[in-house]
């Protein structure tokens, strides 16, 4: 039994790419049937975030070159547009991967919880699915233990750095003032979440939630005092919002050009800034071209993240420890 981790990230493929090999959760289990019948695995997780899209799996041989084919034919790409983005790794390299990977020790921001939490949901699909029958499987329980331990005896939690709190610190050296700012969140999900906790804590009192489904909306919006809309209702209100934070799992974009040309005529083309941490981008390209509206992606926050998360580096060494003592606990109970 061979396991293999393979995929790309942020540090290996830009926006653009990560985008078309994004994995929307409404398919993901339709992918990973097609996945496991193309390559012939034993188990599989696809784990598919803004910053990465990963195929965890074990096979009876190294088969690679398989499941790079399933996903260059998946998402109508050719191998080498993949091939020159993607790393893969085997047997006890994959091992340690993953726990990395859980631990936020990959992240584009180090030590960052919400990955975790996207690896469990991952898990949880394949299991569900009956997809994880062995080896996998065991090695996602060890895993969900050494992140645990890592959270537990380690400092790398403790400062509140993430792509929200970025985002927010963004906006703060842009706006010398944000309490008598107007920010349109456009999604309902834990990020957004995030998101609407920090800018509360940074002063903002008037908040608008957007989302597909009106009630998800109300039930965020009721947390922060804040007004809840329908996606369909923004280009009514756009012209209210100073900030603008994006990040839903759409797979087309939400916020147009044209929407945002008519808001800044109301606005009487006072600045408007944008956060989009969506991937595929919730924002058009476009509308960076637009006078007065400052628009920036995930891949912009990379300089704020770093300027955070300096004081994470030493609990990160101690997590590296305990990741080494992860692998081999698992090669112990194997």
């Amino acid at each position: 039994m061979t396991l293999l981790a393979l995929g790309i990230n942020h540090k290996t493929a830009s926006i653009e790419v990560r985008e078309r090999l994004a994995i929307a959760p409404a398919v993901m289990q339709d992918a990973l049937i097609a996945a496991r019948d193309h390559a012939g695995l034993n188990e599989i997780a696809i784990l598919s975030t803004c910053n990465r899209t990963e195929v965890y799996c074990s096979a009876n041989t190294e088969n690679t070159q398989e499941i790079l084919n399933w996903l260059a034919q998946y998402k109508s790409l050719s191998t080498a547009e993949i091939e020159q983005s993607m790393y893969s790794h085997t047997g006890l390299d994959a091992v340690q991967h993953m726990m990395r990977v859980a631990c936020g020790l990959d992240s584009l921001v180090l030590g960052e919880p919400q990955i975790l939490g996207q690896l469990k949901s991952s898990f949880a699909v394949s299991q569900e699915m009956s997809l994880l029958k062995g080896e996998l499987g065991q090695l996602f329980q060890q895993t969900f233990a050494v992140a645990k331990k890592v959270r537990t005896d380690t400092a790398i939690g403790e400062n509140p750095v993430s792509v929200a709190y970025a985002a927010v610190s963004l906006a703060q050296h842009i706006f010398s003032d944000l309490e008598d700012s107007t920010a349109l969140l456009i999604g309902a999900g834990e990020t957004i979440e995030l998101v609407a906790r920090h800018l509360k804590n940074a002063g903002v009192s008037n908040i608008i939630v957007a989302n597909r489904t009106l009630d998800k909306a109300q039930l965020l919006a009721a947390n922060f005092d804040a007004e809840a809309i329908l996606l369909g209702d923004i280009p009514d209100i756009l012209h209210r919002a100073d900030i603008v934070i994006a990040s839903t799992a759409s797979q087309l974009p939400i916020l147009g050009k044209g929407a945002v040309e008519s808001a800044l005529l109301k606005r009487k083309h006072q600045p408007m800034f944008m956060i989009d941490i969506a991937v595929p981008r919730d924002i058009e390209v476009q509308v960076k071209e637009l006078d007065d509206v400052y628009l920036y992606t995930v891949d912009d926050l990379h300089q704020v993240i770093q300027e955070n998360q300096q004081q994470r580096q030493e609990a990160a060494l101690d997590a590296e420890k305990i990741i080494v003592d992860g692998v081999d606990r698992y090669i112990l109970e194997r």
